[in-house]
C-alpha cells in the first residue's frame, strides 16, 4: 500500500473526505503541478478499484469549490470505466463514500 492508498484508507475509516489541495499537502507532493500529479495518481487508483470491483477511493476527494464533490474529471473517469452515473453526481459520490466507509469498518 502506498502513501496515497494509506491516507485514503485512513480517511475512509474516519468517514471523512478531503480536498485535493489538502491531500496533496498531506502527501508532500511538491511543486506547482502537485494537483495534476495527484489527479493522475487518483485516476490510476480508480482504474485499479474498477478492475477489482471495489468502490472508488477517489470519491473521498473534493474540489475546493465543488460543494463537497470531486472535480469533474472524477466523473468523466468513472463514466469511462463503466460506472452508471444516472443517479446524479451527489448520489453517486454518496454511494461510493458509504461503501468505502462500510468496508473500512469491517
Amino acid at each position: 500500500m502506498n502513501e496515497l492508498e494509506a491516507r485514503l484508507a485512513e480517511l475512509a475509516a474516519l468517514q471523512q473526505a478531503i480536498t485535493y489541495g489538502a491531500l496533496a499537502r498531506d502527501l508532500a507532493i511538491p511543486g506547482p503541478g502537485a494537483i495534476a500529479k495527484l489527479t493522475q495518481a487518483l485516476e490510476m487508483l480508480m482504474e485499479t478499484d474498477a478492475a477489482a470491483g471495489m468502490p472508488l477511493r477517489a470519491a473521498l476527494c473534493s474540489g475546493r469549490l465543488a460543494q463537497g464533490l470531486p472535480a469533474a474529471g472524477f466523473f468523466e473517469k468513472a463514466a469511462s470505466l463503466g460506472y452508471d452515473l444516472s443517479i446524479g453526481p451527489e448520489a453517486f459520490v454518496q454511494q461510493e463514500r458509504q461503501s468505502l466507509w462500510r468496508r473500512a469498518q469491517i
